[in-house]
């Protein structure tokens, strides 16, 4: 790509995410989007990808002792925030003239929350994160980053840039996705990332964006850019699709749509193109994806097993049909059921990724949740304690506890079962739903269950389940770190530019 002197340039930043077991699995193709608009548009960029990197923050002297960035883009989740923050201190540090522009999922579901917050009129928790991040931050988007980083990077634009409405111009509206170029991959180390589906290499790609759904522990169901279904079209998939097959040589997919089945016609299409590319270039895909177990039907899993998928993964969150409704999932036991029966009949294997801490949460309940498991016997399960982030209705229409400062409450309004939850400084802790069984705290407890108690019982239903249908018990501990020498500058495996 050749630049013109006159566009600035800019490095996106990947935080690392010491939290997980393997910070080396799936890249955040969000922010690789970003790039490849800027790419297109003939800005210089370079990407430095944190991810694994124990020491990043010698990283980011070491690039600004070497490199001339104008702008720096930090992306995050909420759990990779502190390093964000830490981030973004050190560039100023470094040189405190250049711009720091914050984006990703902390930045719109905080911006979500405290938009509900205005509207409400009231000053609440969605309030406090989005001030506590406007603070520390030149610029922070909200919502899409592809059109909005153009805006960020003006001179004497606003400081926040909402694009996460859809009145907004920066907003990606539906229709548009085709037009923007797939992620810039070749700007990470993209051969450092590992993931295998039925033994085949593989990696992930997004086919289209937003969940309708308004499950109450989702983040981001209060905004646009998470709450509108945008779909791209089958030959812009396809050619994605052909892209990591015969650039990258993947012969594995893992789709990390929310739901794939959300439109019947449109899974069913591209099935079948899925199919007709197997067999016009002799080759076996293996896939892996999402689906919502209540649009699932028998018909779609047999063209999914056709297309090469092997493994299907639901949010079947609980067992118990009265937390179902609490967490408002749309589905019940029964329908749960059926969706690991569908796959089972089509050859697929299911994975169900099971929650526990939801408002009115229960020994009872979540017995019933491990009895499902054991009756259902899928062939793979999670189970996880709930996390209050921003954007989702548990966090966002929470309320202060009056007689402690400190707790925040939310009482489900149809049911009347009640959340407690603790207060977190996002800046500084690290918010996450896995942690080392028996050292991780869970941040929600109910009017039965304290933390301590949630964590006991989840630890006790994915080890009796995971012992009942043959699986090895999962290690949550945080992965094995890298350290890089700065020595002979800048490793491949951190930067590379454009």
């Amino acid at each position: 790509m050749r630049h013109t002197d006159k566009k600035p340039k800019t490095a996106l930043i990947i935080p690392p995410s010491p939290f997980l077991a393997d910070e080396r699995v799936f890249p955040f193709l969000g922010i690789l989007k970003v790039a490849s608009v800027l790419e297109s548009r003939g800005y210089p960029v370079d990407v430095l990808d944190l991810s694994g990197i124990r020491n990043y923050l010698d990283v980011i002297d070491a690039y600004m002792g070497e490199n001339n960035a104008n702008n720096f883009g930090i992306t995050a989740t909420t759990p990779q925030f502190p390093r964000a923050v830490d981030i973004a201190r050190r560039i100023k540090i470094n040189s405190p003239g250049v711009k720091t522009i914050f984006g990703g999922a902390h930045a719109t579901m905080v911006g979500s929350a405290y938009g509900l917050d205005v509207r409400k009129n009231v000053v609440g928790r969605g309030t406090t994160a989005y001030r506590q991040m406007v603070e520390l931050f030149d610029k922070v988007v909200i919502g899409d980053g592809e059109e909005a980083i153009f805006e960020a990077l003006k001179e004497g634009s606003e400081k926040v840039i909402d694009a996460g409405s859809l009145k907004s111009p920066f907003f990606l509206q539906r229709g548009t996705l085709d037009k923007y170029p797939v992620p810039s991959r070749h700007l990470i180390d993209f051969d450092s990332y590992h993931y295998k589906i039925d033994g085949k290499d593989a990696q992930s790609m997004i086919a289209q964006l937003g969940c309708p759904f308004e499950c109450g522990f989702c983040g981001g169901r209060n905004t646009n850019s998470f709450r509108v279904t945008r779909t791209r079209s089958i030959e812009s998939i396809m050619e994605e699709v052909d892209l990591l097959v015969n650039k990258y040589g993947k012969r594995g997919i893992m789709f990390y749509d929310d739901e794939l089945n959300l439109s019947n016609a449109t899974l069913m299409n591209l099935m079948g193109e899925l199919v007709k590319y197997q067999e016009k270039n002799s080759l076996e895909l293996r896939l892996r994806g999402f689906v919502k177990a209540e649009l699932f039907t028998p018909e779609q899993a047999n063209l999914m097993y056709r297309a090469g998928f092997r493994v299907m993964l639901s949010g079947v969150e609980s067992g118990d049909d009265g937390m179902l409704f609490t967490m408002n999932k749309k589905t019940t036991r029964e329908i749960n059921s059926a969706w690991v029966r569908y796959c089972h009949e089509a050859g697929l294997k299911a994975k169900a990724l099971m929650s526990i801490g939801h408002p009115g949460e229960t020994e009872e309940t979540i017995n019933n949740s491990l009895e499902w498991v054991l009756t259902n016997r899928p062939d793979d399960v999670d189970f996880t304690i709930i996390t209050q982030y921003p954007g989702s209705p548990y966090f966002d229409s929470s309320v202060r506890d009056p007689s402690r400062e400190e707790v925040w409450v939310y009482t489900e309004p149809r049911t009347k079962k009640v959340l407690f939850s603790q207060d977190v400084n996002f800046a500084e802790k690290a918010e996450y739903y896995k942690g080392v069984p028996g050292d991780y705290t869970s941040f929600v407890w109910t009017e039965s269950l304290s933390a301590q108690d949630l964590v006991r019982h989840r630890d006790r239903a994915e080890k009796t389940s995971r012992e009942a249908l043959g699986l090895e018990q999962i290690a949550y501990s945080p992965g094995t770190q890298f350290e890089h020498s700065m020595g002979q500058g800048l490793p491949s495996s951190i930067l590379r530019s454009s």
